[in-house]
Protein backbone atom coordinates (compact mmCIF):
# COMPACT_ATOMS: atom_id res chain seq x y z
CA UNK A 1 0.00 0.00 0.00
CA UNK A 2 1.72 3.04 -1.36
CA UNK A 3 1.38 6.18 0.63
CA UNK A 4 2.19 8.46 -2.25
CA UNK A 5 -0.42 7.91 -5.56
CA UNK A 6 1.35 5.87 -8.71
CA UNK A 7 -0.78 7.10 -11.40
CA UNK A 8 -0.18 10.70 -12.84
CA UNK A 9 -2.03 13.23 -10.38
CA UNK A 10 -5.57 14.57 -11.96
CA UNK A 11 -6.04 18.08 -12.18
CA UNK A 12 -6.32 19.55 -8.89
CA UNK A 13 -10.43 20.52 -7.83
CA UNK A 14 -11.03 23.13 -5.48
CA UNK A 15 -13.06 22.48 -2.68
CA UNK A 16 -15.46 25.03 -3.70
CA UNK A 17 -16.00 23.78 -7.07
CA UNK A 18 -19.28 21.95 -6.86
CA UNK A 19 -20.68 24.99 -5.63
CA UNK A 20 -20.15 26.35 -8.94
CA UNK A 21 -23.17 24.67 -10.18
CA UNK A 22 -26.14 26.33 -9.57
CA UNK A 23 -28.77 24.08 -9.08
CA UNK A 24 -26.24 22.22 -6.31
CA UNK A 25 -25.16 25.70 -5.04
CA UNK A 26 -29.45 26.47 -4.10
CA UNK A 27 -29.93 23.11 -2.91
CA UNK A 28 -26.95 23.07 -0.60
CA UNK A 29 -27.96 26.68 0.53
CA UNK A 30 -31.51 25.33 1.17
CA UNK A 31 -30.18 21.99 3.04
CA UNK A 32 -28.61 24.03 5.37
CA UNK A 33 -31.46 25.91 6.05
CA UNK A 34 -33.08 22.49 6.99
CA UNK A 35 -30.37 21.40 8.82
CA UNK A 36 -30.48 23.67 11.19
CA UNK A 37 -34.09 23.94 11.48
CA UNK A 38 -33.69 20.34 12.46
CA UNK A 39 -30.87 21.14 15.16
CA UNK A 40 -33.48 23.92 16.44
CA UNK A 41 -36.20 21.07 16.42
CA UNK A 42 -34.25 18.80 18.39
CA UNK A 43 -32.86 21.32 20.91
CA UNK A 44 -36.45 22.20 21.56
CA UNK A 45 -38.18 19.07 21.80
CA UNK A 46 -35.68 18.02 24.53
CA UNK A 47 -36.24 21.25 26.43
CA UNK A 48 -40.21 20.86 25.87
CA UNK A 49 -39.98 17.25 27.14
CA UNK A 50 -38.23 18.52 30.14
CA UNK A 51 -41.04 21.07 30.85
CA UNK A 52 -43.49 18.40 30.47
CA UNK A 53 -42.06 15.56 32.65
CA UNK A 54 -39.71 14.95 35.08
CA UNK A 55 -39.69 11.59 33.92
CA UNK A 56 -35.62 10.43 32.72
CA UNK A 57 -37.13 7.58 30.65
CA UNK A 58 -39.87 9.52 29.01
CA UNK A 59 -36.74 12.00 28.26
CA UNK A 60 -34.81 9.30 27.14
CA UNK A 61 -37.29 8.05 24.49
CA UNK A 62 -37.01 11.17 22.66
CA UNK A 63 -33.41 9.57 21.08
CA UNK A 64 -35.79 6.17 20.42
CA UNK A 65 -38.30 8.04 18.60
CA UNK A 66 -35.96 9.62 16.53
CA UNK A 67 -33.35 6.76 15.84
CA UNK A 68 -36.27 3.51 15.66
CA UNK A 69 -37.27 4.75 12.22
CA UNK A 70 -33.97 4.20 10.60
CA UNK A 71 -33.53 0.60 11.62
CA UNK A 72 -37.12 0.16 10.86
CA UNK A 73 -37.46 1.77 7.53
CA UNK A 74 -33.49 2.07 6.09
CA UNK A 75 -33.63 -1.25 3.36
CA UNK A 76 -37.15 -0.39 2.34
CA UNK A 77 -36.26 3.08 1.73
CA UNK A 78 -33.47 2.35 -0.49
CA UNK A 79 -35.52 0.05 -2.25
CA UNK A 80 -38.27 2.99 -2.74
CA UNK A 81 -35.45 5.12 -3.51
CA UNK A 82 -34.10 2.52 -6.66
CA UNK A 83 -38.15 1.78 -8.18
CA UNK A 84 -39.90 5.19 -7.96
CA UNK A 85 -39.09 8.55 -9.31
CA UNK A 86 -36.53 10.03 -7.02
CA UNK A 87 -37.52 13.96 -7.31
CA UNK A 88 -41.32 12.90 -6.16
CA UNK A 89 -40.45 10.25 -3.50
CA UNK A 90 -38.18 13.46 -2.23
CA UNK A 91 -41.49 16.14 -2.54
CA UNK A 92 -43.46 13.39 -0.31
CA UNK A 93 -40.73 12.74 2.46
CA UNK A 94 -40.02 16.53 2.62
CA UNK A 95 -43.64 17.57 2.60
CA UNK A 96 -44.09 14.76 5.13
CA UNK A 97 -41.58 16.56 7.57
CA UNK A 98 -43.22 20.09 6.99
CA UNK A 99 -46.30 18.38 7.96
CA UNK A 100 -45.40 16.96 11.18
CA UNK A 101 -43.60 19.99 12.39
CA UNK A 102 -46.25 22.39 12.01
CA UNK A 103 -48.38 20.20 13.41
CA UNK A 104 -46.09 19.98 16.62
CA UNK A 105 -45.57 23.59 16.63
CA UNK A 106 -49.40 24.04 16.13
CA UNK A 107 -50.24 22.18 19.13
CA UNK A 108 -47.33 23.15 21.24
CA UNK A 109 -48.40 26.74 20.25
CA UNK A 110 -51.88 26.01 21.48
CA UNK A 111 -50.63 24.27 24.55
CA UNK A 112 -51.88 20.80 23.66
CA UNK A 113 -48.56 18.95 24.12
CA UNK A 114 -48.63 15.95 26.59
CA UNK A 115 -45.47 13.57 26.55
CA UNK A 116 -46.38 10.82 24.86
CA UNK A 117 -47.85 13.31 21.63
CA UNK A 118 -44.45 14.58 21.39
CA UNK A 119 -43.02 10.66 20.87
CA UNK A 120 -45.38 10.17 18.74
CA UNK A 121 -44.73 13.55 16.41
CA UNK A 122 -40.88 13.00 16.88
CA UNK A 123 -41.09 9.29 15.77
CA UNK A 124 -43.25 10.69 12.84
CA UNK A 125 -41.01 13.22 12.03
CA UNK A 126 -37.79 10.42 12.23
CA UNK A 127 -40.28 8.01 10.02
CA UNK A 128 -39.79 10.85 6.92
CA UNK A 129 -36.45 11.15 7.69
CA UNK A 130 -35.62 7.24 7.31
CA UNK A 131 -37.14 7.15 4.18
CA UNK A 132 -35.86 10.78 2.73
CA UNK A 133 -31.89 9.75 3.74
CA UNK A 134 -31.35 7.14 1.13
CA UNK A 135 -32.73 8.95 -2.03
CA UNK A 136 -31.25 11.97 -0.41
CA UNK A 137 -27.67 10.52 -0.86
CA UNK A 138 -28.28 9.60 -4.77
CA UNK A 139 -29.26 13.39 -5.57
CA UNK A 140 -25.63 14.70 -5.11
CA UNK A 141 -23.91 11.98 -7.83
CA UNK A 142 -26.35 13.14 -10.13
CA UNK A 143 -25.59 16.93 -10.17
CA UNK A 144 -22.06 17.07 -9.93
CA UNK A 145 -19.08 15.48 -12.28
CA UNK A 146 -17.87 12.55 -10.79
CA UNK A 147 -14.43 13.77 -10.90
CA UNK A 148 -15.93 16.21 -7.59
CA UNK A 149 -18.27 13.95 -5.99
CA UNK A 150 -15.71 13.89 -3.22
CA UNK A 151 -15.57 17.76 -2.81
CA UNK A 152 -19.63 17.81 -2.99
CA UNK A 153 -19.81 14.97 -0.26
CA UNK A 154 -17.57 17.14 1.73
CA UNK A 155 -19.54 20.32 1.39
CA UNK A 156 -22.23 18.43 2.51
CA UNK A 157 -20.80 17.42 5.51
CA UNK A 158 -19.38 21.03 5.93
CA UNK A 159 -23.38 22.29 5.81
CA UNK A 160 -24.43 19.63 8.61
CA UNK A 161 -21.86 20.71 11.29
CA UNK A 162 -21.94 24.35 10.45
CA UNK A 163 -25.73 23.40 11.37
CA UNK A 164 -24.44 21.43 14.28
CA UNK A 165 -22.36 24.87 15.69
CA UNK A 166 -25.15 27.77 14.86
CA UNK A 167 -28.79 25.24 15.23
CA UNK A 168 -28.60 24.99 18.75
CA UNK A 169 -27.68 28.23 20.07
CA UNK A 170 -30.08 29.71 17.46
CA UNK A 171 -32.92 27.24 19.34
CA UNK A 172 -32.25 28.01 22.67
CA UNK A 173 -31.83 31.27 21.72
CA UNK A 174 -35.63 31.43 20.28
CA UNK A 175 -36.77 29.20 22.77
CA UNK A 176 -35.96 31.63 25.66
CA UNK A 177 -37.19 34.58 23.88
CA UNK A 178 -40.69 32.90 22.82
CA UNK A 179 -41.03 29.41 23.28
CA UNK A 180 -40.01 25.73 22.09
CA UNK A 181 -43.53 25.87 19.14
CA UNK A 182 -41.68 28.58 17.51
CA UNK A 183 -38.44 26.38 16.94
CA UNK A 184 -40.97 23.93 15.28
CA UNK A 185 -42.64 26.22 13.32
CA UNK A 186 -39.22 27.73 12.22
CA UNK A 187 -38.34 23.65 11.86
CA UNK A 188 -41.76 23.41 9.52
CA UNK A 189 -40.92 26.47 7.43
CA UNK A 190 -37.42 25.45 6.50
CA UNK A 191 -38.41 22.31 4.98
CA UNK A 192 -40.52 24.13 2.28
CA UNK A 193 -37.06 25.85 0.80
CA UNK A 194 -35.85 22.38 0.17
CA UNK A 195 -39.27 21.80 -1.53
CA UNK A 196 -39.21 24.35 -3.80
CA UNK A 197 -35.75 23.51 -4.68
CA UNK A 198 -36.93 19.97 -5.60
CA UNK A 199 -39.85 20.98 -7.15
CA UNK A 200 -37.69 22.74 -9.86
CA UNK A 201 -35.19 20.47 -10.03
CA UNK A 202 -35.68 19.07 -14.06
CA UNK A 203 -34.56 15.91 -13.41
CA UNK A 204 -33.22 13.49 -16.62
CA UNK A 205 -35.24 10.27 -17.27
CA UNK A 206 -32.89 7.78 -15.42
CA UNK A 207 -32.46 4.50 -17.91
CA UNK A 208 -32.43 2.33 -14.83
CA UNK A 209 -35.53 -0.05 -16.03
CA UNK A 210 -38.28 -0.17 -18.44
CA UNK A 211 -40.35 -1.84 -16.42
CA UNK A 212 -43.49 -0.40 -14.31
CA UNK A 213 -42.07 -1.39 -10.66
CA UNK A 214 -40.49 -4.21 -8.82
CA UNK A 215 -41.64 -5.70 -5.55
CA UNK A 216 -40.33 -4.04 -2.60
CA UNK A 217 -39.49 -7.11 -0.86
CA UNK A 218 -37.78 -8.50 -3.84
CA UNK A 219 -35.83 -5.10 -4.28
CA UNK A 220 -34.94 -5.14 -0.79
CA UNK A 221 -33.19 -8.99 -1.03
CA UNK A 222 -31.91 -7.84 -4.47
CA UNK A 223 -30.27 -5.23 -2.49
CA UNK A 224 -28.76 -7.49 -0.01
CA UNK A 225 -27.78 -10.04 -2.46
CA UNK A 226 -26.21 -7.52 -4.89
CA UNK A 227 -23.53 -6.48 -1.34
CA UNK A 228 -22.90 -9.97 -0.19
CA UNK A 229 -21.92 -10.74 -3.73
CA UNK A 230 -19.79 -7.18 -4.51
CA UNK A 231 -16.21 -7.59 -2.44
CA UNK A 232 -16.28 -3.82 -2.98
CA UNK A 233 -19.15 -2.38 -0.76
CA UNK A 234 -18.30 -5.33 1.67
CA UNK A 235 -15.50 -3.82 2.43
CA UNK A 236 -16.75 -0.25 2.87
CA UNK A 237 -19.66 -1.85 4.98
CA UNK A 238 -17.27 -4.07 7.16
CA UNK A 239 -14.78 -1.02 7.46
CA UNK A 240 -17.76 1.29 8.45
CA UNK A 241 -19.31 -0.34 11.42
CA UNK A 242 -15.76 -1.14 13.05
CA UNK A 243 -14.79 2.25 12.96
CA UNK A 244 -18.29 3.44 14.00
CA UNK A 245 -18.63 0.99 16.58
CA UNK A 246 -14.94 2.74 17.80
CA UNK A 247 -16.16 5.96 17.67
CA UNK A 248 -19.12 5.84 18.87
CA UNK A 249 -17.64 5.89 22.59
CA UNK A 250 -16.60 9.74 21.92
CA UNK A 251 -20.48 10.89 20.96
CA UNK A 252 -22.19 8.50 23.94
CA UNK A 253 -19.53 9.36 26.17
CA UNK A 254 -18.06 12.95 26.11
CA UNK A 255 -21.22 14.46 27.87
CA UNK A 256 -20.09 12.46 30.67
CA UNK A 257 -16.87 13.37 30.72
CA UNK A 258 -17.90 17.27 30.79
CA UNK A 259 -19.97 16.71 33.78
CA UNK A 260 -18.54 14.51 36.08
CA UNK A 261 -14.37 14.09 34.79
CA UNK A 262 -13.98 17.49 34.00
CA UNK A 263 -16.42 18.85 36.63
CA UNK A 264 -17.85 21.75 33.73
CA UNK A 265 -20.40 23.13 32.99
CA UNK A 266 -22.38 21.61 29.75
CA UNK A 267 -21.46 25.09 28.11
CA UNK A 268 -18.11 23.42 27.43
CA UNK A 269 -19.43 20.40 26.26
CA UNK A 270 -20.96 23.09 23.59
CA UNK A 271 -17.97 24.16 22.50
CA UNK A 272 -16.30 20.99 21.76
CA UNK A 273 -19.29 20.24 19.37
CA UNK A 274 -18.09 23.32 18.25
CA UNK A 275 -14.48 22.63 18.13
CA UNK A 276 -15.58 19.28 16.08
CA UNK A 277 -17.42 21.06 13.62
CA UNK A 278 -14.62 23.20 12.96
CA UNK A 279 -12.59 20.29 12.00
CA UNK A 280 -15.06 18.99 10.00
CA UNK A 281 -14.82 22.16 7.73
CA UNK A 282 -10.62 21.94 7.79
CA UNK A 283 -11.39 18.47 6.39
CA UNK A 284 -13.20 19.67 3.72
CA UNK A 285 -10.80 22.55 2.72
CA UNK A 286 -7.77 19.87 3.03
CA UNK A 287 -9.80 16.89 1.26
CA UNK A 288 -8.92 17.70 -2.33
CA UNK A 289 -4.73 18.21 -1.43
CA UNK A 290 -5.42 14.52 0.69
CA UNK A 291 -7.57 12.62 -2.51
CA UNK A 292 -4.24 13.89 -5.18
CA UNK A 293 -1.28 13.23 -2.66
CA UNK A 294 -2.11 9.61 -0.47
CA UNK A 295 -4.61 6.65 -1.37
CA UNK A 296 -7.94 5.92 0.19
CA UNK A 297 -6.67 3.26 2.08
CA UNK A 298 -4.56 5.44 3.93
CA UNK A 299 -6.41 8.62 4.60
CA UNK A 300 -8.98 6.13 6.31
CA UNK A 301 -6.04 4.70 8.47
CA UNK A 302 -4.33 7.76 9.31
CA UNK A 303 -7.63 9.71 10.32
CA UNK A 304 -9.06 6.57 12.16
CA UNK A 305 -5.68 7.24 14.35
CA UNK A 306 -6.06 10.65 14.67
CA UNK A 307 -9.79 9.94 15.98
CA UNK A 308 -8.14 7.42 18.38
CA UNK A 309 -5.91 10.18 19.94
CA UNK A 310 -8.54 12.17 20.39
CA UNK A 311 -10.51 9.44 22.21
CA UNK A 312 -7.36 9.14 24.69
CA UNK A 313 -7.23 13.08 24.91
CA UNK A 314 -10.91 13.03 26.26
CA UNK A 315 -9.52 9.99 28.90
CA UNK A 316 -6.95 11.35 30.49
CA UNK A 317 -6.36 15.34 29.18
CA UNK A 318 -7.30 18.32 31.55
CA UNK A 319 -6.26 21.42 30.09
CA UNK A 320 -9.48 22.68 27.94
CA UNK A 321 -7.20 24.76 25.54
CA UNK A 322 -5.58 21.50 24.48
CA UNK A 323 -8.99 19.42 24.31
CA UNK A 324 -10.10 21.86 22.22
CA UNK A 325 -7.57 21.03 19.69
CA UNK A 326 -7.88 17.51 19.83
CA UNK A 327 -11.65 17.62 18.79
CA UNK A 328 -11.09 20.09 16.10
CA UNK A 329 -8.59 17.16 14.99
CA UNK A 330 -11.45 14.40 15.87
CA UNK A 331 -13.81 16.60 13.29
CA UNK A 332 -11.21 16.04 10.66
CA UNK A 333 -10.80 13.00 10.81
CA UNK A 334 -14.43 11.92 11.39
CA UNK A 335 -15.25 14.14 8.47
CA UNK A 336 -12.26 12.23 6.46
CA UNK A 337 -13.04 8.74 7.39
CA UNK A 338 -17.59 9.50 6.62
CA UNK A 339 -16.45 11.05 3.37
CA UNK A 340 -14.45 8.58 2.27
CA UNK A 341 -16.86 5.77 3.29
CA UNK A 342 -20.07 8.17 1.11
CA UNK A 343 -17.97 8.20 -2.38
CA UNK A 344 -17.02 4.84 -2.22
CA UNK A 345 -20.22 3.16 -1.38
CA UNK A 346 -21.72 5.56 -4.27
CA UNK A 347 -19.20 5.17 -6.64
CA UNK A 348 -18.71 1.58 -6.98
CA UNK A 349 -22.24 0.10 -7.66
CA UNK A 350 -24.39 0.93 -10.45
CA UNK A 351 -27.04 3.33 -10.56
CA UNK A 352 -30.05 0.82 -10.51
CA UNK A 353 -29.05 -1.06 -6.56
CA UNK A 354 -27.62 2.53 -6.05
CA UNK A 355 -30.14 3.90 -3.57
CA UNK A 356 -30.05 0.26 -2.12
CA UNK A 357 -26.61 0.16 -1.10
CA UNK A 358 -26.74 3.24 0.72
CA UNK A 359 -29.07 2.34 2.44
CA UNK A 360 -27.74 -0.66 3.96
CA UNK A 361 -24.51 1.84 4.66
CA UNK A 362 -26.50 3.88 6.70
CA UNK A 363 -28.38 0.68 8.26
CA UNK A 364 -24.74 -0.28 9.26
CA UNK A 365 -23.31 2.67 10.60
CA UNK A 366 -26.08 3.77 12.79
CA UNK A 367 -25.80 -0.22 13.48
CA UNK A 368 -22.15 0.76 14.34
CA UNK A 369 -22.98 3.58 16.77
CA UNK A 370 -25.94 2.09 18.42
CA UNK A 371 -23.85 -1.35 19.13
CA UNK A 372 -20.92 0.67 20.07
CA UNK A 373 -22.79 3.25 22.48
CA UNK A 374 -24.38 0.56 24.50
CA UNK A 375 -20.69 -1.55 24.76
CA UNK A 376 -18.95 1.52 25.63
CA UNK A 377 -20.83 2.66 28.14
CA UNK A 378 -21.37 -0.59 30.10
CA UNK A 379 -17.75 -0.56 30.30
CA UNK A 380 -17.99 3.61 31.40
CA UNK A 381 -20.25 2.08 33.99
CA UNK A 382 -18.24 -0.72 35.55
CA UNK A 383 -14.79 0.30 34.90
CA UNK A 384 -14.78 3.85 34.41
CA UNK A 385 -14.46 6.72 32.16
CA UNK A 386 -11.11 6.89 30.79
CA UNK A 387 -10.88 2.71 30.31
CA UNK A 388 -14.12 2.93 28.71
CA UNK A 389 -12.56 5.79 26.18
CA UNK A 390 -8.91 4.22 26.44
CA UNK A 391 -10.61 0.86 25.44
CA UNK A 392 -12.38 2.85 22.46
CA UNK A 393 -8.93 4.09 21.17
CA UNK A 394 -7.58 0.89 21.33
CA UNK A 395 -9.99 -0.87 19.10
CA UNK A 396 -9.75 2.17 16.55
CA UNK A 397 -6.24 1.32 16.62
CA UNK A 398 -6.75 -2.36 16.01
CA UNK A 399 -9.51 -2.20 13.15
CA UNK A 400 -6.41 -0.30 11.09
CA UNK A 401 -5.40 -3.59 10.38
CA UNK A 402 -8.56 -4.28 8.53
CA UNK A 403 -7.26 -2.85 5.34
CA UNK A 404 -5.11 -5.95 4.76
CA UNK A 405 -8.31 -7.80 4.03
CA UNK A 406 -10.67 -5.06 3.45
CA UNK A 407 -9.13 -2.58 0.65
CA UNK A 408 -11.03 0.37 -0.26
CA UNK A 409 -11.20 1.21 -4.15
CA UNK A 410 -9.79 4.81 -4.38
CA UNK A 411 -11.75 7.30 -5.39
CA UNK A 412 -9.40 7.97 -8.69
CA UNK A 413 -10.16 4.38 -10.26
CA UNK A 414 -13.20 4.64 -12.98
CA UNK A 415 -15.45 2.22 -12.32
CA UNK A 416 -17.37 2.33 -15.79
CA UNK A 417 -20.89 0.75 -15.51
CA UNK A 418 -22.01 1.69 -18.33
CA UNK A 419 -23.23 -2.11 -19.99
CA UNK A 420 -20.83 -3.81 -22.83
CA UNK A 421 -23.92 -5.22 -24.74
CA UNK A 422 -27.30 -5.33 -25.03
CA UNK A 423 -28.72 -9.17 -24.09
CA UNK A 424 -30.29 -10.80 -26.90
CA UNK A 425 -33.74 -9.95 -27.84
CA UNK A 426 -36.50 -12.03 -26.17
CA UNK A 427 -38.15 -14.50 -28.26
CA UNK A 428 -41.09 -15.69 -26.55
CA UNK A 429 -44.31 -17.45 -28.46
CA UNK A 430 -46.70 -15.96 -24.69
CA UNK A 431 -45.71 -13.46 -22.17
CA UNK A 432 -45.48 -14.66 -19.37
CA UNK A 433 -47.42 -12.99 -16.36
CA UNK A 434 -44.76 -10.79 -14.01
CA UNK A 435 -44.77 -12.53 -11.09
CA UNK A 436 -44.73 -16.24 -12.95
CA UNK A 437 -41.70 -17.87 -11.98
CA UNK A 438 -38.99 -19.01 -10.93
CA UNK A 439 -36.97 -18.97 -14.37
CA UNK A 440 -34.05 -20.67 -15.22
CA UNK A 441 -31.63 -19.62 -18.15
CA UNK A 442 -29.43 -21.88 -19.57
CA UNK A 443 -26.43 -21.60 -21.94
CA UNK A 444 -25.24 -24.84 -23.32
CA UNK A 445 -21.87 -24.93 -24.43
CA UNK A 446 -19.15 -27.70 -26.06
CA UNK A 447 -15.84 -27.39 -24.56
CA UNK A 448 -13.40 -30.78 -24.66
CA UNK A 449 -12.48 -32.42 -21.20
CA UNK A 450 -9.01 -31.02 -21.36
CA UNK A 451 -10.67 -27.73 -20.86
CA UNK A 452 -13.29 -28.39 -17.99
CA UNK A 453 -10.57 -27.10 -14.94
CA UNK A 454 -9.93 -23.79 -17.09
CA UNK A 455 -13.78 -23.44 -17.86
CA UNK A 456 -15.53 -24.38 -14.26
CA UNK A 457 -12.99 -21.40 -13.01
CA UNK A 458 -14.42 -19.26 -15.28
CA UNK A 459 -18.17 -20.07 -14.30
CA UNK A 460 -17.34 -19.55 -10.68
CA UNK A 461 -16.75 -16.14 -11.70
CA UNK A 462 -19.79 -15.73 -13.34
CA UNK A 463 -21.71 -17.61 -11.34
CA UNK A 464 -20.63 -14.73 -8.64
CA UNK A 465 -21.44 -12.32 -11.00
CA UNK A 466 -25.23 -14.21 -11.73
CA UNK A 467 -25.74 -13.80 -7.95
CA UNK A 468 -24.99 -10.16 -7.66
CA UNK A 469 -27.20 -9.24 -10.28
CA UNK A 470 -29.90 -11.05 -8.69
CA UNK A 471 -30.30 -14.94 -9.83
CA UNK A 472 -30.90 -17.20 -6.67
CA UNK A 473 -29.38 -20.25 -7.55
CA UNK A 474 -26.74 -20.99 -10.23
CA UNK A 475 -24.88 -24.03 -11.37
CA UNK A 476 -22.72 -25.72 -14.16
CA UNK A 477 -23.64 -29.56 -15.27
CA UNK A 478 -22.18 -32.31 -17.40
CA UNK A 479 -24.27 -33.86 -20.44
CA UNK A 480 -24.14 -37.89 -19.00
CA UNK A 481 -24.17 -38.62 -22.44
CA UNK A 482 -21.65 -36.12 -23.89
CA UNK A 483 -19.43 -35.14 -21.69
CA UNK A 484 -18.19 -32.49 -23.53
CA UNK A 485 -21.65 -30.66 -23.50
CA UNK A 486 -21.22 -28.54 -20.43
CA UNK A 487 -24.78 -25.99 -19.37
CA UNK A 488 -24.43 -23.20 -16.92
CA UNK A 489 -27.59 -22.25 -15.31
CA UNK A 490 -28.83 -19.27 -13.36
CA UNK A 491 -32.46 -18.91 -11.44
CA UNK A 492 -34.52 -15.44 -10.84
CA UNK A 493 -37.35 -15.39 -8.88
CA UNK A 494 -39.75 -13.95 -11.52
CA UNK A 495 -40.26 -13.10 -15.21
CA UNK A 496 -40.31 -9.79 -13.80
CA UNK A 497 -36.99 -10.12 -12.35
CA UNK A 498 -35.50 -11.54 -15.21
CA UNK A 499 -36.02 -8.92 -17.98
CA UNK A 500 -35.61 -6.09 -15.21
CA UNK A 501 -31.46 -8.18 -15.67
CA UNK A 502 -32.22 -8.35 -19.14
CA UNK A 503 -33.03 -4.65 -19.49
CA UNK A 504 -29.88 -3.33 -17.62
CA UNK A 505 -27.54 -5.40 -20.45
CA UNK A 506 -24.69 -7.17 -20.25
CA UNK A 507 -22.07 -5.56 -17.70
CA UNK A 508 -18.23 -5.32 -18.52
CA UNK A 509 -17.28 -7.76 -15.83
CA UNK A 510 -19.46 -10.57 -17.41
CA UNK A 511 -18.94 -9.38 -20.94
CA UNK A 512 -15.06 -10.15 -20.51
CA UNK A 513 -15.61 -13.61 -18.52
CA UNK A 514 -18.23 -14.83 -21.30
CA UNK A 515 -15.75 -13.93 -23.82
CA UNK A 516 -12.88 -16.03 -22.14
CA UNK A 517 -15.22 -18.61 -21.75
CA UNK A 518 -16.56 -18.36 -25.58
CA UNK A 519 -12.84 -19.03 -26.70
CA UNK A 520 -13.09 -22.47 -25.15
CA UNK A 521 -16.31 -22.92 -27.09
CA UNK A 522 -15.44 -25.64 -29.67
CA UNK A 523 -19.05 -26.20 -31.57
CA UNK A 524 -19.68 -25.24 -34.90
CA UNK A 525 -22.21 -23.05 -33.28
CA UNK A 526 -22.37 -20.65 -30.48
CA UNK A 527 -23.57 -21.51 -27.18
CA UNK A 528 -27.28 -22.00 -27.55
CA UNK A 529 -29.81 -20.26 -24.80
CA UNK A 530 -32.86 -21.56 -23.11
CA UNK A 531 -35.14 -19.70 -20.97
CA UNK A 532 -37.30 -21.77 -18.88
CA UNK A 533 -40.62 -20.86 -16.85
CA UNK A 534 -41.72 -23.09 -13.38
CA UNK A 535 -45.34 -24.49 -14.77
CA UNK A 536 -46.96 -23.33 -12.36
CA UNK A 537 -46.67 -20.34 -10.35
CA UNK A 538 -45.00 -20.52 -6.96
CA UNK A 539 -42.69 -24.47 -8.48
CA UNK A 540 -40.66 -24.98 -5.20
CA UNK A 541 -36.87 -23.63 -5.86
CA UNK A 542 -35.57 -26.78 -4.34
CA UNK A 543 -32.27 -28.49 -5.43
CA UNK A 544 -34.75 -31.07 -7.36
CA UNK A 545 -36.20 -28.34 -9.31
CA UNK A 546 -33.07 -26.40 -10.87
CA UNK A 547 -32.29 -29.18 -13.04
CA UNK A 548 -32.48 -28.11 -16.66
CA UNK A 549 -34.56 -30.63 -18.57
CA UNK A 550 -36.97 -31.42 -15.29
CA UNK A 551 -40.37 -32.91 -16.27
CA UNK A 552 -41.58 -29.87 -13.69
CA UNK A 553 -40.47 -26.99 -15.65
CA UNK A 554 -41.28 -26.01 -19.73
CA UNK A 555 -39.61 -24.01 -22.15
CA UNK A 556 -40.64 -20.91 -22.39
CA UNK A 557 -38.60 -19.94 -25.60
CA UNK A 558 -37.20 -21.88 -28.78
CA UNK A 559 -33.18 -22.33 -28.08
CA UNK A 560 -31.44 -19.81 -29.39
CA UNK A 561 -27.36 -19.02 -29.95
CA UNK A 562 -26.04 -16.28 -27.57
CA UNK A 563 -24.70 -13.28 -29.31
Amino acid sequence: MSVTATLAAPAPVSPMAPLRIPFFRMLWIASFVSNIGTWMQNVGAVGLMTDLTTSPVLVALLQTASALPVFLLSLPAGALADLVDRRRMLMLTQSWMAGVALVLAAITLLGLTTPWLLLLLTFLLGLGGALNNPVWQTVTPELVPREQLPQALALNSVSFNLARSFGPALGGLLIGSFSAGAAFLLNGLSFLATIYMVWRWKREPQATSTLAGERVLAAIRGGVRYARFAPPVQNILVRGVSFTFGASALFALMPAVVARRLLLPTSFYSVLLSCMGAGAVLGAVVLPGLNRRITINWRVTLATVAFAIGLLGLAFVDNRVVLSALLVLVGLAWMLVLNSFSVGVQTVVPRWVQARTISLYLLTIQGGMALGSVVWGSVASHWGLPVALAGAAVWLGLSTLLVLRYSLINNTETLDFTPARSRPELVLKQEPAPNAGPVIITTAYQVAPADHPAFAALMEQLSRIRRREGAIRVGLYTDLADPTRLVEYFMVESWEEYEQLHDRGVSREEADVKNLARQLHQGPDKPVITRLLAEHAGEPTSQSAMVPGSTRLVASTAGETAS
